[in-house]
Formats: C-alpha cells, sequence, structure tokens
C-alpha cells in the first residue's frame, strides 16, 4: 500500500510541478506582450538605435520599483515583470520539489535540491551578497 501512495504522490507532484511551470510561462509571456502592447502605444514614435549597446536604467534593475512601475501601467515595467515571473518560474519549482521531497522524506533529493536553490540564491542575489 505505501507504493501506491508513494506514487500517487510522484504523480501528483509532477502534475502540479507541470501546472506551475504552465502556468508561470504563460503568465510570463502574457505579461511581455501585454507590456510590449502598451510600450508601443505609450511611446509610437520612439526610434530605436541598434547600434550601440545601452544598459537598462537602475530602476529596471531593482524588483519593487519594477513592480511599482507595473502597477502604474507602463509598458516597459510590464514587460521587465514579465521577465521577473520567467525567472521565478523555475525557481518556485525548485522550491515546491523542496517541499515535496521533504513530505516524502526523500533525503537524497532533499540534500541535491537544496543544493540547487542555494546555487540559485547565491546567483540570483550576487549583487547583494559581499563575501
Amino acid at each position: 500500500m505505501t507504493t501506491n501512495t508513494k506514487r500517487w504522490n510522484d504523480d501528483r507532484m509532477r502534475d502540479v510541478m507541470g501546472a506551475l511551470l504552465r502556468v508561470g510561462v504563460l503568465t510570463a509571456a502574457s505579461l511581455v506582450v501585454i507590456g510590449g502592447i502598451l510600450f508601443f502605444i505609450q511611446h509610437p514614435k520612439e526610434i530605436f538605435d541598434y547600434a550601440t549597446f545601452k544598459g537598462e536604467p537602475a530602476k529596471f534593475r531593482q524588483v519593487h520599483l519594477i513592480v511599482m512601475e507595473a502597477l502604474n501601467f507602463r509598458g516597459r515595467d510590464i514587460i521587465q515583470l514579465g521577465l521577473l515571473v520567467l525567472i521565478a518560474t523555475p525557481v518556485a519549482r525548485v522550491i515546491f520539489s523542496l517541499i515535496g521531497f521533504l513530505i516524502e522524506k526523500d533525503w537524497i533529493y532533499v540534500a541535491i535540491t537544496s543544493i540547487v536553490l542555494i546555487i540559485l540564491s547565491v546567483s540570483l542575489l550576487s549583487n547583494y551578497l559581499t563575501f
């Protein structure tokens, strides 16, 4: 009976993770498309120069500022929010996997998933960490 329970948990976990990834990617894509449409409506005559690289302004590198500006329906910020959601989707999958492995008490996978989560966290927060 434990194999049926474990199998159900594995199947259920797989289904929820699949749904999580689908919803995350579709949400990110929708935000980018909506942001792109708003951007072209808000800046109809802006000319883009692709000959020289221009970095993003500082406000596009801070999550709270991106969210605040996206709530003001600024197209460029909604695009950035979509990209943040796209980045957050696999991170959420790793967190969900860690929780699932903890529930199943599969300690080897808990350790492996924890290492992956630490690596992701350090790489995402590397600008804020000083060693």
